[in-house]
């Protein structure tokens, strides 16, 4: 088996259902991955000992998902030079806005690239995680690219579907009358003859 490429941080095994989107990504693209569970907050030492042994142990990227006060990508950046992804996690009583703070906004130095909430953004995630590897993978640059044309595949059928059905809906009868050159014409307006201050008079006034 392959070594895995990119790593998956989950701050709660709660995350999972969220996280599993980026890993479903890696899988398309055929990337192996690894997932385990860490909390910057409540198992620390665990997130130091990953941080700083993962490119040592072959991966590429990380990716770390966490809700409430986020700071899981943050302090994992802190710990390494490989890429980061952070994934805020729409689990707390703001819907995610106090992790997608803590998540965006880092310090000078220490970078993380902030995807958007919950499942697209953990898809997101593993998408631009495997665009980072295909810089140095020709095959995982060729997948992006099937990826790419059947996404737009997939909506050009949806747009077709709608025409369809856009078609086949009967016209309303005002359409119908006026699509069959029934509609009634309006008259002509009768022009008014003004008299023009200081000109001539106006026809049918006399003077």
């Amino acid at each position: 088996m392959a070594k895995p490429l990119v790593g998956i941080l989950m701050g709660s095994d709660s995350d999972l259902p969220i996280m599993q989107e980026a890993g479903a990504m890696l899988r398309e693209f055929g990337i192996e991955y690894e997932m385990t569970i860490a909390s910057a907050h409540r198992t620390p030492k665990k997130v130091l000992e990953y941080s700083q042994s993962a490119e040592r142990r072959g991966l590429k990227v990380i990716i770390a998902g966490a809700g409430w006060a986020a700071h899981l990508a943050g302090v994992v950046a802190s710990q390494t030079t490989l890429p980061v992804i952070g994934v805020p996690i729409d689990s707390s009583a703001l819907k995610g806005i106090d992790a997608l703070l803590s998540t965006v906004q880092m310090p000078g130095g220490i970078p993380v690239a902030t995807m958007s909430l919950g499942k697209s953004g953990a898809k997101n995630a593993g998408i631009f995680a495997a665009q980072i590897i295909a810089a140095a993978d020709v095959k995982v640059a060729n997948r992006l690219k099937v990826f790419k044309v059947e996404m737009e595949r997939e909506v050009e059928e949806k747009a077709k579907k709608l025409t369809a059905v856009i078609a086949a809906e009967p016209l309303p009868e005002a359409e119908h009358v006026e699509a069959a050159g029934g509609a009634k014409k309006k008259k002509p307006r009768r022009r008014r003859w003004k008299k023009k201050p200081g000109g001539a008079p106006a026809q049918g006034q006399v003077s």
